[in-house]
């Protein structure tokens, strides 16, 4: 069968072409926008792709069409899609109809961390040999490829919330029907298809509510949001977990982590109070411990024992773009991380700064989600920013709003820039060997990550 992918370099979409073409399909796809890693990625599977939306590339028409829900109408291949009656559908369906029936899916959603946490999840599945299938919304290093259809019962998905297509929109976890739910967190986000966080506590309770009552859901003790959902009507045993840098842990949780280190970088595991192994691993933060806690119980859910999930928590080599080292010239580190919320660039930044003690760390920051183009977080951005000695704020082409309240509202120094050349510019000229430079996108921020890398290279040598 030939599958054509409308948006297929969006990391769910990307992910999904991998599998399809494992599955044995002949795959194509087209995108506005083609960027490392995901195009990377598919070009290496031997994925066709086309830039842009000329219609002439559903002729001859494919056999089905996966549509991406960045696709609306107006969209020269869906108004040519639907006006030829072209048989069509959304990824999370095709997904569901082709792949995820008859397997035990592991699905992790949340506000923040659904990325790392899957991709731990896969990782301690396979360091136990249990070959799990999996689709992640990024590359992980512990795998060459961002999705694969397994060799066991067991999947891993990360369960983005986002709506699935402009014919559908539900959230795509409801289509994953998981047997096992890890519910990272819950906070507002995604303003451009929520009104507010009760619109988005709904569809929580959607994919709670169909969870068999002999599958798990896991979650963090104490999350107003989160327990909102739960009292809404849940039908499955519900696991819950704490991280904390105190003696004494919360007695609602089940599964605790003790931060031994304060950066996160060892923690001992404890379950009901007692402690069960320590984890020493190369992540830090508070937000990666609560990931990489997660991922062991829902492991565990599976079979994985506990000292084989602690083991694997220490091999654990991250995933691109999440705080991922992209070069280091004269001491100068250079990072690139995916922080596109208030909340994700405080993490981030806490973490660095538990690493890094009071070494000059220097945040570069597009705010460029649908939801910050809405401009509905701008008054928590100069806080969230606060642990960085410098911050430059980028504003994006199609925001909206102008970055500079923001920028007054800082209490470090910061910097409103309209060009990558001028913040590629002044960091050459200011940093300092020993200072971390850490850039927050989720997109590809005009490929400053690696111009900075070579410009550094030429003045330091």
């Amino acid at each position: 069968m030939h599958v054509h992918i409308l948006g297929i370099c969006g990391t769910f979409m990307g992910s999904l072409a991998v599998l399809a073409k494992e599955l044995g399909h002949q795959v194509s796809g087209s995108d506005a926008n083609v960027y490392p890693p995901m195009s990377t990625q598919l070009e290496q599977q031997g994925i066709s792709l086309i830039e842009g939306y000329d219609p002439a590339q559903l002729d001859p028409a494919p056999d089905m069409i996966i549509v991406g829900n960045a696709m609306t109408r107006g969209n020269p291949c869906v108004e040519f899609m639907l006006e030829r009656g072209l048989p069509y559908t959304s990824g999370p369906q095709w997904l569901s109809d082709n792949l995820l029936r008859d397997k035990w899916v592991l699905a992790v959603a949340g506000t923040h961390g659904k990325t790392t946490t899957a991709t731990m999840l896969a990782w301690l599945l396979q360091h136990a040999g249990m070959a799990p299938g999996f689709l992640i919304g990024g590359v992980p290093k512990n795998f060459d490829r961002s999705a694969r259809v397994g060799e066991s019962p067991f999947f891993v998905i990360e369960a983005d919330e986002y709506d699935t297509a402009f014919f559908d929109k539900r959230s795509k976890f409801v289509h994953y029907h998981p047997r096992t739910l890890i519910l990272n967190n819950l906070e507002f986000d995604h303003g451009d298809i929520f009104d507010d966080l009760a619109a988005i506590q709904r569809q929580f309770h959607h994919v709670v509510r169909i969870v068999p009552a002999n599958g798990q859901v896991i979650m963090p003790a104490g999350v107003e949001s989160l327990e909102q959902v739960i009292a809404q009507g849940c039908w499955t045993p519900v696991v819950k977990t704490s991280v904390s840098d105190e003696a004494l842990l919360n007695s609602d949780a089940e599964w605790q982590a003790r931060l031994i280190k304060a950066d996160g970088s060892e923690f001992a595991v404890l379950h009901r109070g007692e402690e069960v192994g320590i984890v020493r691993w190369n992540m830090t933060g508070l937000h990666s411990v609560n990931n990489g806690l997660m991922a062991l119980v829902a492991a565990r859910h599976v079979g994985v024992q506990v000292a084989h999930a602690i083991e694997g928590l220490c091999n654990f080599g991250g995933v691109k773009r999440r705080m991922e080292l992209i070069g280091e010239v004269a001491g100068i580190r250079v990072y690139d991380d995916f922080a596109h919320h208030p909340t994700a660039i405080e993490t981030t930044l806490q973490g660095v700064r538990a690493q890094v003690g009071d070494a000059p760390v220097i945040a570069v920051i597009e705010p460029r989600s649908n939801t910050m183009r809405m401009g509905i977080h701008r008054q928590q951005l100069a806080q969230s920013a606060g642990l960085a000695d410098r911050v430059f704020w980028y504003q994006p082409a199609g925001l909206d709003w102008s970055l500079q309240d923001v920028v007054d509202s800082c209490v470090n120094p910061a910097v409103l820039a309209r060009k990558t050349d001028d913040i590629i510019d002044e960091l050459v000229a200011s940093a300092q060997p020993g200072s971390h430079i850490v850039i927050m996108s989720n997109g590809g921020f005009d490929g400053i990550h690696t111009r900075l890398v070579k410009a550094l290279q030429q003045k330091w040598g």
